[in-house]
């Protein structure tokens, strides 16, 4: 187990408490956060990124994560990690209770931004989801990786039992609207656009005091 006890400094003083919190992000949601904490004053935490590209290769999530915590834990009186599960399979929660830290609870992305219980609810099981970040980076993220761009025929093997695309909205933006439009019509989707803003992302760091 990686030791999680920061009352002492390595000169065995008890370090003096700043107030200060230390968010460990996905870099997909680095704008979202920078914005929430710019609406409501949480200049009391500060935001660091992991690549957003994990999300390719979920299983370097936790050593990231791990990593980040072990470097930054001694200059901040606490620190959340604004992941969920994001395909880690359960090893990033049990890392982080390991380390003595706190993430935000969740699947993925698409369920906190709707809100946990909403999105459990709806068991939407042929629903293909874009937020604001996949839809600016639609190519990057999806379109290229996926191998779309070189082999447009394979789009009906991997979106072939998907019925719909659903826009998660975390901004009113008309260019990002028919961006996302337009991502549903590449992959012969249905188009729902749902103005979800930034659901228990804003709930869980509105508690971090």
């Amino acid at each position: 187990m990686i030791p999680s006890d920061k009352t002492l400094t390595e000169s065995g003083i008890a370090p003096s408490r700043t107030g200060r919190i230390l968010l460990i992000a996905c870099g997909a949601l680095a704008r979202e956060i920078l914005d929430l904490k710019a609406a409501n004053g949480w200049n009391h935490l500060d935001l660091t990124c992991l690549p957003a590209k994990y999300h390719l290769w979920p299983d370097k999530i936790t050593q990231a994560v791990t990593e980040t915590v072990t470097k930054h834990r001694a200059d901040y009186d606490d620190i959340f990690i604004v992941y969920a599960d994001c395909g880690t399979g359960g090893l990033l929660e049990a890392r982080c209770k390991e380390l003595g830290v706190q993430m935000i609870a969740g699947p993925h992305c698409y369920s906190f931004f709707e809100g946990n219980d909403a999105f459990a609810a709806r068991e939407e099981f042929t629903a293909f989801y874009l937020t604001d970040f996949l839809v600016r980076q639609f190519d990057a993220f999806v379109w290229k990786p996926m191998g779309l761009d070189r082999h447009p025929d394979l789009r009906d093997m991997y979106f072939g039992n998907y019925e719909k695309l659903v826009y998660q909205a975390q901004t009113d933006d008309p260019a990002l609207d028919e961006k996302a439009q337009d991502c549903a019509r590449r992959l012969g989707l249905a188009y729902e656009r749902r103005a979800t803003g930034y659901g228990d992302l804003a709930t869980a760091l509105g508690k971090l005091r």
